[in-house]
C-alpha cells in the first residue's frame, strides 16, 4: 500500500491517492481542488483509479472532482448521503451526481481497492455525514481528527457533543494507527490519545 499526499486549494486541503501497488489500482480521497493536478499525480504513480472516496461534503474537499471526472468519467464517487443535496450544492453540501457516478456509504460498509480493504466509520461532529476510512493500520480522518486538534463544529450541521463522541470512538480503537487528516500534517493514534485535548475530553466522558 502506498499513500501519496497532495495539498490542494486555497486552504491546503489534503487529497490522498491510496494505491495498491500489487494490482496497480488506486482510489482518490477528497479531491479538494485542481483536479488536473490530481490526475497527473495518478498517472505518475502508474495506477488506475477505481473510485473516489469523500470524507464529507464541504466544498474544499470536492472542488476538484469535476475535473477528475472529465479525465475518468466512469469513476464511482462515494459519500455519506447526509452530506448530499440536490441542485448545485453549496460550500457545505455536496451536489448530487448522476446515477452513473453517485454512490453512498454508511457505517460498517466495506470497500475494496485492489487487494486493500477499507471499512467505513461514521464520525459526525464536523458535519452530519462525516466518515473516517480505515484500512489496515491507516485511517483517513477527513476533518474529524487533526494532529492535536479536531474539525470545527460551528458550521450548520456541526455538533460538538457528537464530535467528542466520534473522537472518543477513534481513541478507543485497539492498536496504533497512522492518521491522514483533511488538513495539516499526518499523525498517529498514540500521539492523539496522549496529546489531543478534544480526544481526551471525549474519552473521559
Amino acid at each position: 500500500m502506498k499513500v501519496s499526499t497532495l495539498q490542494v486549494g486555497p486552504i491546503m486541503t489534503n487529497c490522498y491517492i491510496l494505491c495498491d501497488e500489487v494490482s496497480k489500482v488506486c482510489a482518490i480521497v477528497d479531491p479538494g481542488d485542481d483536479g488536473a493536478y490530481i490526475c497527473r499525480a495518478v498517472e505518475n504513480l502508474g495506477c488506475t483509479p477505481v473510485a473516489v472516496f469523500m470524507t464529507h461534503g464541504h466544498f474544499d474537499h470536492w472542488n476538484g472532482l469535476a475535473e477528475v471526472l472529465e479525465t475518468y468519467p466512469d469513476l464511482p464517487v462515494y459519500i455519506h448521503e447526509a452530506e448530499v443535496v440536490d441542485g448545485r450544492g453549496s460550500d457545505l453540501r455536496f451536489p448530487r451526481l448522476g446515477e452513473h457516478n453517485q454512490r453512498y456509504y454508511k457505517e460498517g460498509d466495506v470497500l475494496t481497492v485492489g487487494n486493500l480493504v477499507l471499512r467505513v466509520m461514521e464520525t459526525p461532529g464536523h458535519s452530519p455525514g462525516s466518515v473516517c476510512l480505515v484500512t489496515g493500520d491507516t485511517i483517513f480522518s477527513g476533518d474529524t481528527l487533526f494532529r492535536a486538534n479536531c474539525g470545527r463544529c460551528d458550521f450548520p450541521g456541526g455538533d460538538y457533543r457528537k464530535m467528542l463522541s466520534s473522537l472518543a470512538r477513534l481513541g478507543r480503537m485497539e492498536g496504533q494507527y497512522t492518521v491522514y487528516p483533511g488538513h495539516e500534517m499526518s499523525t498517529d493514534m498514540n500521539f492523539e490519545r496522549n496529546n489531543n485535548p478534544y480526544m481526551r475530553q471525549g474519552m473521559a466522558q
